[in-house]
């Protein structure tokens, strides 16, 4: 393919750019010739699921795929926060109380419709012409700006202390890793985000993406 979109369930411990990378070396030596290529939006590191990727002259769409609406599946576990949001960061206990399944899908609620989020400082938003995430790695402190969101639904798939598990319909800018830190503020708890996965962007759907390996794509 020279143009047009691939849809790519990324794997665990690899970032979007190293997703994007790969790709291009292998679709370029298919080509016999450079072939651009990028992504409509990241994934964190520790996360899974759909990205959609362009190639070629649909790169020049890529922000139109970016601001779809997504859904996703994460886990957020209670009890702890982390400095990043999500298993790479520093762990920090905050309580040991076991909350009511009733108080974990009251404080759900409480998100769901317009809210207003706080990006996570590790986050590739650019503050003053740089990624957040390299001003915080180099020990700067950084004031994020807030944003509107919207929150269509979160469905509570279970529940069993510490972890909850959750599937939402989002906006385009809405931060999982921060959604789940403002649950464990309303319960009290602290918490962070486990697992997350990205099941759709828009129409586009995860069933429908292909593995890294079915390119040839080993690591």
């Amino acid at each position: 393919m020279e143009n047009g979109h691939i849809l790519i369930d990324k794997p665990a411990h690899m970032t979007s750019f190293g997703v994007v990378a790969r790709l291009k070396r292998v679709l370029s030596e298919q080509a016999g010739k450079k072939v651009k290529v990028g992504h409509t939006g990241t994934l964190d590191p520790f996360a899974t699921g759909l990205m959609i990727v362009v190639v070629g002259t649909e790169c020049r769409n890529a922000e139109y795929y970016s601001k779809l609406d997504k859904t996703y599946e994460a886990t957020i576990h209670l009890g702890q926060t982390s400095s990043t949001g999500d298993p790479e960061g520093e762990l920090t206990s905050v309580s040991d109380e076991q909350p009511a399944e009733q108080s974990v899908r009251a404080a759900l609620a409480q998100f769901v419709g317009a809210i207003t989020q706080t990006p996570p400082i590790y986050s590739a938003i650019k503050i003053g012409g740089q990624r957040a995430y390299d001003r915080a790695r180099r020990g700067e402190v950084i004031e994020m700006p807030t944003r509107e969101v919207k929150v269509a639904s979160i469905e509570l798939l279970s529940y069993s202390y510490p972890e909850v598990r959750i599937r939402t319909d989002v906006s385009s800018g809405t931060y999982i890793r921060t959604l789940a830190q403002d649950v464990g503020d309303v319960l009290a708890t602290g918490a962070y985000c486990t697992q997350l996965r990205r099941m759709s962007v828009g129409t586009w759907s995860l069933d429908d993406a292909k593995t890294l390996e079915s390119f040839g794509i080993t690591s």
